[in-house]
């Protein structure tokens, strides 16, 4: 299958710091790839040197066929941009945010009225068009920009943290609008998130970036299935000593601790639970609750970085504070 994308080699630096370092990857046409990370992992970074927003300080990349530093101009006609933070015109209507736009795209005036009434159905605001866009939902809002983003028939959209911020239930009906015009549009869809279960059940294909490089990529199924078996959180009174004495057992096959839980991976997970609950009580250890499960997105980052995606982004956000103070101002 043709590539919608090809990267090689893509690095970002900022003096010493390197917020993309040497990802090579490629996504498929008509495919929905995740870039999964904790915030300050490199994932806007890399997207914004694909939309042609950045230039690489090494490496290089191809967004539908076209060179991101020879040939700027075409990669920006053939792709879509929903940023992560907000960039409609508050003041004006739907409708003029979307003409606006069409007009900058250089979609013919005898089709942007078909255009608009088709995108804005597609994304449910087809009711909505001559309402002032200050007083939608942030939800509302996310599916305006959306569909601006695919006015001028885009090959590639690009989604920066599209559901961030929004309630469960907006966060849902995004990514059904999202997977609704991949299948109905054919488009290409690159979308960065940290929400794993969002990516599980909607990406074909996904990477974690951590630290600006690719540590896995994949199928969530593929991915899943590579830890194998099931995992057994337990939440107990000294988590510590029960992750050293679960370590010893020959039945499991690998101990993470994490805010304050133990998690076991095993096979045959409920026949170990019993095994697991006279450990506890033989070692005096409490066990308030047991929860046993198969493999989850959260379980593959835990086990490429051997932290939560939370504790990834404390440690991120420290670290990228230290190097700024250190280069003396330098901004990720």
């Amino acid at each position: 299958m043709v590539n919608a994308i090809e990267i090689n080699n893509i690095v970002k630096s900022y003096g010493e710091l390197k917020a993309v370092n040497n990802v090579t990857l490629s996504v498929e046409k008509g495919a929905i790839f995740g870039l999964l990370g904790p915030n300050g992992a490199g994932k806007t970074t890399l997207i914004s040197m694909l939309v042609t927003m950045r230039k690489p300080s090494g490496g290089k990349a191809k967004v539908n066929g076209f060179d991101i530093e020879k040939q700027p101009g075409k990669v920006r006609e053939s792709i879509g941009i929903v940023f992560q933070d907000q960039s409609l015109d508050d003041e004006l209507t739907a409708l003029e945010n979307l003409e606006m736009h069409a007009a900058m795209y250089a979609v013919p005036k005898d089709k942007r009225v078909e255009r608009i009434k088709e995108l804005t159905k597609l994304v449910g605001l087809e009711n909505h068009l001559k309402s002032i866009v200050k007083n939608f939902s942030g939800g509302m809002k996310r599916r305006l920009e959306i569909a601006r983003g695919l006015l001028h028939h885009p090959k590639v959209l690009f989604l920066d943290e599209p559901t961030l911020g929004l309630d469960p239930q907006t966060r849902a009906g995004i990514w059904t609008y999202i997977k609704k015009l991949n299948k109905e549009k054919g488009v290409t869809i690159v979308l960065t998130t940290h929400y794993m279960d969002e990516a599980d059940s909607v990406c074909s294909k996904i990477a974690i970036i951590d630290s600006g490089k690719i540590i896995a990529l994949g199928s969530p199924k593929s991915l899943k299935n590579k830890l194998g078996g099931d995992v057994i959180s337990i939440e107990c009174s000294n988590p510590e000593s029960c992750g050293k004495d679960l370590e010893k057992q020959a039945w499991v096959k690998k101990v993470l601790k994490h805010d304050g839980i133990v998690d076991a991976r095993v096979e045959k997970g409920e026949e170990k639970i019993p095994k697991i609950l006279a450990i506890a009580a033989k070692k005096g250890i409490k066990v308030n609750s047991v929860n046993l499960r198969k493999p989850s997105l959260d379980d593959v980052f835990i086990h490429f970085t051997g932290k939560t995606i939370r504790e990834q982004e404390a440690n991120t956000a420290l670290d990228t504070m230290r190097m700024r103070r250190k280069l003396g101002g330098h901004r990720r």
